[in-house]
């Protein structure tokens, strides 16, 4: 059975018009959650990689057995004030506001080859920032990795415009 079928959509979350693609009716089945990894670990076996930087804290859920998986470390980039040594952030944009993300200064060396991974992609503007300060720590970004992929909403193209490959398991169109 593939991941889509898997992932719930719950209308109307968080807001009116919203089409909410929920990860945790895969995350509880222990096939659909094998099969998520198992998949990515298909991709990425060949691949060179030195680290999977996952994005608070869905992007941890996924990168972590995959890391795991690969014998590869694992780097989580996390909201402003969660890590506790040093760290570099990047403020971004969002819809009314800002936000900041941060990644400790001595999580990513230079030239390490990472792939970024989260549960999803919509506008982009997180997984944007996450590929900034990696790549401000001088890691190349090997991919973009994502569950799911909302095209619509423009992300996917987003970061393919900054010359990075985007992969995602499975796609919403029209969310």
């Amino acid at each position: 059975m593939p991941i889509k079928s898997r992932v719930r959509t719950v209308p109307h979350y968080p807001k009116q018009g919203i089409m909410f693609r929920d990860i945790t009716t895969v995350l509880k089945d222990p096939i659909g959650l094998r099969a998520t990894i198992d998949e990515l670990v298909r991709r990425y076996k060949d691949v060179k990689i030195d680290k999977i930087a996952g994005i608070e804290s869905r992007g941890f859920i996924i990168g972590t057995p995959l890391a795991y998986a690969l014998g590869v470390g694992f780097v989580p980039i996390r909201k402003k004030g969660k890590l506790p040594a040093e760290t570099i952030g990047h403020d971004y944009a969002l819809e009314y506001g800002t936000d900041r993300i941060e990644i400790h200064t001595d999580a990513i060396s230079k030239g390490e080859k990472v792939l970024l991974v989260d549960d999803l992609i919509a506008t982009g503007g997180t997984a944007e920032a996450a590929v900034i300060l990696i790549e401000k720590m001088g890691g190349k970004i090997i991919e973009c990795c994502f569950m799911i992929d909302l095209p619509d909403i423009g992300g996917r193209a987003r970061l393919e415009k900054r010359g990075h490959k985007v992969f995602a398991l499975c796609e919403f169109e029209g969310d």
